[in-house]
C-alpha cells in the first residue's frame, strides 16, 4: 500500500512528461516553415531512424472519456478527402527526408483508424515502405476499436502488414462501457487472439481506470480477464478528467466518478494482480512478459519513449506525424498539424499544415534526454548521460532545475536512493516518478499550466 501522507503530498497535478516540453506549451509562433527547416535538420541529427504516426480522427460514436482528437464520422466525400490529403502531406514531406534514412516504426492513433476499409491503409502503408528501406523487425501498429470489427477484418489488417495490434478494451464490464458510450467487442477477445496469434502478431490490451462504476474489485476482475487471455503487453491508462478539455466528460459527471481514493486502489490492486502473474512494470501504467524487448531494454537502461509509447533504443526514431493534430517530434522541435479537419484539408492543398510547435533551446534538449531517461528506465546514473550527451555532469544538472535539497527530501520520503552518481526509484516511489521528473524541469518553476494528478 502507498503511505497515505505520501500519496496526500505527492499526488498533485504534474505533466505526464509523454514529450518535454508538454503540448501545453507549443506557440503558433512556431510555423510551417519553421517545421520544413526542422525536417530537413532531422536528416543530421539523432536518432537517424524513421518513427511514422498517421491520425486517423473519425470514430462511429464518441466515447464520453476520450481526450484524444478524434471527431464523429460524417460522410463519405469527407473521409476521401481527408485521405487525399493525407498523401498530400506525405508526398511533401517524404520528400525533405534523406531517402537512406530506414523506418523503425509505422503506428496509426486515433480516433478509431479500423474505421476505414484496410485496403486505404496498406496503399497508405506501401507509399511510406516504398519511399524508405526498414530496420530489421520493426513495428507497424494500428490502435484497434474491437466494437466493429469482424473476423475478415482481423484477417485483412495481418494482411496489410500491421504485426502489432493495440486493442482498446477499456473494461470488460458492460455496465461501465455503456455509460462511456463504448461499444463492446464484436467477437469474443479469445476469437480476435486465435486470429492474431496464428499471424504472429504481437496483442497489446488497453484498459482505463477511473470511470463511472467501476470499484477496485470490479476492476480487478477486468485485469484478471486479461491475465486469463496472456497479451504481450498490458496498458492501464488512469482517466484524467479534463472537462474544460474536452467537454464531452461533464457527462461522466451524472454518473460520478471514483474519488482519487479509489482510484489509486484500482490501480495498486491492478498492479499486483498483474506483477504476481510474471507481468513486469515498464513505466507507470505498462506492464509487459518478461520475454518481451522493453522488458529487456529496461533491465539494460535502454528503454525509450516517444509518441508512439514506450520502445527501444533499436526500435526508437524521430517522429514524423501526418495527419490532423499530429505532432511531429523531431530531435530539435515539435510540429502540430491543425485541429481542425476542414482546415488542415485546405492547408495540404498549399503545403505544409503546421500551425504551432515548439523549438528547443539546448538546455531544454538536455532536460529532455534527462526526464526521458528517469521516465522509462526510474534511474539516472550522471556519468552515463555524461558520456551519452558529450557533457559534463554538472553542465547537465544546471541544463535542468535540479536541486540538491530538494532530491534529499525526495530520499528522506522514501521515493527515491540516491549515491554520488545514481538516482534510483523506490518500489514506493514508482507512483510518484512523474513528481521528480518535474523537479528536473525549469519550465514548472513558475509554470501557469494545467495537469492531472499521478493517480
Amino acid at each position: 500500500m502507498i503511505d497515505p501522507a505520501l500519496l496526500q503530498k505527492y499526488n498533485v497535478p504534474v505533466p505526464r512528461y509523454t514529450s518535454y516540453p508538454p503540448a501545453n506549451y507549443f506557440s503558433e509562433s512556431f510555423t510551417a516553415k519553421d517545421y520544413d527547416e526542422a525536417l530537413k535538420q532531422s536528416n543530421a541529427t539523432q536518432p537517424e531512424h524513421l518513427s511514422f504516426y498517421i491520425h486517423i480522427p473519425f470514430c462511429r460514436q464518441l466515447c464520453h472519456y476520450c481526450g484524444c482528437n478524434s471527431f464523429a464520422i460524417t460522410t463519405e466525400d469527407q473521409v476521401n478527402r481527408y485521405i487525399s490529403a493525407l498523401h498530400k502531406e506525405i508526398e511533401i514531406v517524404i520528400r525533405r527526408l534523406n531517402p537512406k534514412r530506414r523506418i523503425a516504426q509505422i503506428h496509426y492513433g486515433g480516433g478509431s483508424p479500423t474505421i476505414l476499409p484496410v485496403n486505404i491503409l496498406k496503399e497508405l502503408n506501401d507509399r511510406l515502405l516504398s519511399a524508405f528501406s526498414c530496420i530489421e523487425e520493426p513495428e507497424i501498429a494500428i490502435e484497434c476499436h474491437p466494437g466493429y470489427l469482424e473476423e475478415k477484418d482481423w484477417l485483412r489488417l495481418s494482411e496489410a502488414g500491421f504485426n502489432r495490434f493495440s486493442i482498446g478494451i477499456q473494461d470488460f464490464n458492460e455496465k461501465v462501457l455503456n455509460v462511456v458510450n463504448r461499444r463492446p467487442s464484436l467477437l469474443p477477445i479469445e476469437t480476435i487472439f486465435r486470429i492474431l496469434r496464428e499471424k504472429k502478431s504481437g496483442i497489446n490490451l488497453d484498459f482505463i481506470y477511473g470511470l463511472p462504476f467501476q470499484t477496485e474489485e470490479s476492476f480487478a476482475e477486468t485485469i484478471r480477464q486479461a491475465i486469463e487471455l496472456q497479451p504481450d503487453r498490458l496498458v492501464t491508462f488512469s482517466y484524467a478528467h479534463v472537462p474544460w478539455v474536452n467537454k464531452r466528460q461533464t457527462l461522466l459527471e451524472d454518473s460520478g466518478l471514483p474519488s482519487n481514493e479509489e482510484k489509486s486502489r484500482m490501480y495498486i490492486a491492478a498492479r499486483n494482480l498483474l506483477t504476481e502473474a510474471g507481468y513486469q512494470p515498464i513505466g507507470l501504467d505498462h506492464f509487459v512478459k518478461k520475454t518481451d524487448e522493453l522488458f529487456t531494454a529496461l533491465q539494460n537502461g535502454q528503454l525509450h519513449r516517444n509518441f508512439q509509447g514506450y520502445c527501444t533504443r533499436r526500435t526508437t526514431g524521430q517522429v514524423v506525424a501526418f495527419g490532423v493534430t499530429a505532432i511531429s517530434q523531431l530531435s530539435t522541435a515539435y510540429a502540430q498539424n491543425s485541429k481542425d479537419i476542414e482546415d488542415y484539408i485546405v492547408r495540404t492543398e498549399n503545403g505544409l499544415a503546421t500551425v504551432k510547435g515548439y523549438r528547443l533551446n539546448e538546455e531544454e534538449q538536455i532536460t529532455r534526454e534527462v526526464i526521458e531517461t528517469w521516465m522509462c528506465n526510474y534511474s539516472l546514473d550522471w556519468l552515463e548521460l555524461s558520456k551519452r550527451l558529450s557533457l559534463p555532469v554538472e553542465k547537465i544538472k544546471e541544463a535542468t532545475a535540479y536541486n540538491s535539497g530538494l532530491f534529499s527530501t525526495f530520499a528522506a520520503d522514501g521515493i527515491i536512493t540516491t549515491d554520488e552518481n545514481r538516482i534510483r526509484i523506490t518500489e514506493q516511489g514508482t507512483f510518484f516518478v512523474r513528481n521528480v521528473a518535474a523537479a528536473l524541469d525549469r519550465l514548472m518553476i513558475h509554470s501557469d499550466k494545467s495537469f492531472s494528478k499521478p493517480l
